[in-house]
């Protein structure tokens, strides 16, 4: 059960680190060109966050797990990632796009935290 965990929480905090730190190092402009017309729904201040929330989620979801202090965070940040991508499917659908690649983050940070919690 813990080396499906630390697969599945590895694969998660690749892709959160990748996709947050984008949202943090570019600005709008440069997001848009990117593929992610959504941007248009917000300022630059909730970008940011949004960035921000997946970054520390990312490290959430992994650092406690990886230093075996406080390991019940691991799967809570995966489940606070998952509550952000259950946003981005909202805001994904209400904009009449396909919400399969936030669908399936939810997915993959839920099973990381069930994963967790198992480990415990």
């Amino acid at each position: 059960m813990t080396i499906t965990f630390w697969i599945v929480a590895g694969l998660g905090t690749l892709v959160f680190l990748a996709a947050g730190g984008m949202k943090l190092a570019r600005d709008r402009a440069a997001l848009k060109e990117a593929n992610m017309p959504w941007v248009d729904d917000f300022s630059a201040g909730p970008i940011k966050l949004i960035g921000l929330a997946e970054v520390l989620g990312a490290l959430g979801l992994i650092l406690p797990a990886l230093t075996d202090t406080a390991t019940v965070l691991s799967p809570i940040a995966g489940i606070c990632l998952a509550l952000v991508m259950l946003g981005a499917v909202k805001v994904h659908t209400r904009r009449k796009e396909s919400p399969a690649a936030p669908a399936v983050l939810a997915v993959l940070t839920l099973t990381a935290a069930v994963l967790g919690f198992a480990a415990l």
